[in-house]
């Protein structure tokens, strides 16, 4: 009877999983959402996901930037992975619904539209994270878990959100030459201190945009839907730095869908204060890019959740006397799988992630095969898998 009711549960659990390519260049789409009902994940560089649910779904939805979003109907489609096509989306141009255009005008209008489109209740996201580390072509450091992360409403500020860890694992090489002693900015907090529609003093606070200017651009598609395209570059200096990019405004609702950013360089000093947490005496540390995506998705209860985080850390180190530096690559990506917004309890105590934790620290070692069971995750790529492999034969042959 135990047997039976073990293969019951398994013929319950549905996985879906296929390609998203260009439908002109056959290029694989990364960075692709794809959900399920509630659930949802996105595509690896390689355009390859995987989606998994203890219920049958009907309908896929697959959506990206500047394309149209494609709805797929799983009974009518063949046994096996899917190759999922999206067109390129047409934009018709429409009246912009500020007078004259002006990009300030509007983002304060999407400030003002931020109690009703986004969560008036706190809610708990269920997300996969993971951060990897490159020594010029070859990966050193690969850890990656599911984190619980919590948010009180969006009217409040984000003094009260939290993360904790549910499961991860870790693999670093173990060469003395990758050991660098390096830490800097990331981890899972980043879902809560990157979330620039709640975090307003990240770049929404009124004192914030006075430092930008900014410009209205051609609009664009974001899930099916036409988004204002507002730019926006330094115009004044501060202490710190401040950013390039863009943010995407949903043309109906003004929401904000997207922001894409990229920290200015220009003062190797302030991007340093930016990026670096600590590094060993005598070693030199040179950033050269912090760039930024911020994505959000509206659920079919017209509320907008964030569903996607990605940061990218480009910096080069040398210890004195050498003659050439050596380059590094950081990145951190982050997607919401799920939601809960019942009975939701703050996270408290040790289960909390300290920001001045390191997520390498405190996960356990990169070994067991199936080790992420029904939890959806973010499909390794083709290469990330190559180069896990090689960190296991090394580690342990």
């Amino acid at each position: 009877m135990l047997l039976l009711m073990t293969v019951g549960g398994w013929a319950q659990r549905m996985v879906v999983s296929g390609t998203v390519v260009d439908a002109d260049t056959r290029e694989p789409v990364g960075g692709a959402s794809v959900s399920m009902g509630s659930l949802a994940v996105v595509t690896n560089d390689d355009g390859f996901f995987t989606l998994k649910s203890s219920t049958a779904g009907d309908e896929l939805v697959v959506s990206h930037l500047g394309y149209v979003s494609q709805r797929i109907v799983l009974a009518e489609q063949p046994d096996g992975p899917l190759l999922v096509a999206l067109k390129t989306a047409a934009i018709q141009l429409q009246e912009v619904l500020v007078t004259g255009g002006d990009a300030r005008q509007l983002v304060l209008a999407a400030i003002e539209h931020i109690p009703q489109n986004y969560s008036a209740v706190p809610e708990l996201y269920h997300c996969f994270y993971r951060e990897k580390v490159m020594k010029r072509q070859n990966y050193i450091c690969v850890a990656e878990g599911v984190v619980d992360v919590y948010k009180t409403a969006y009217r409040r500020s984000i003094v009260h959100d939290r993360t904790a860890i549910r499961k991860g694992r870790r693999l670093m090489s173990q060469k003395a030459s990758d050991t660098l002693g390096v830490k800097v900015q990331g981890g899972p907090n980043y879902a809560v201190l990157l979330d620039v529609v709640k975090n307003d003093e990240f770049l929404l606070e009124a004192g914030e945009l006075d430092l930008y200017e900014l410009k209205m651009e051609l609009p664009t598609m974001l899930r099916g839907r036409p988004q204002y395209v507002v730019s926006l570059a330094p115009r004044l200096t501060a202490d710190y730095a401040l950013y390039y990019g863009k943010l995407y405004i949903d043309q109906e609702t003004l929401a904000f869908t997207r922001a894409e950013l990229e920290l200015d360089m220009r003062d190797i000093v302030k991007a340093t204060r930016a990026l670096l947490v600590k590094k060993p005496l005598g070693l030199r540390f040179r950033p050269k890019e912090m760039s930024l995506v911020i994505d959000y998705r509206t659920g079919t209860d017209g509320v907008t959740r964030l569903s996607y985080l990605r940061t990218t850390m480009r910096f080069n180190c040398d210890w004195r006397r050498r003659l050439f530096a050596t380059s590094f690559a950081a990145f951190c990506e982050m997607a919401v799988t799920s939601t809960s917004g019942e009975d939701v309890q703050p996270i408290r105590g040790r289960a909390s992630f300290d920001q001045r934790d390191a997520f390498f620290d405190r996960v356990d070692y990169f070994r067991d095969p199936a080790f992420w069971e029904d939890y959806n995750i973010i499909e390794p790529t083709e290469s990330l898998d190559k180069a896990v492999s090689r960190l296991l034969k090394r580690r342990f042959f």
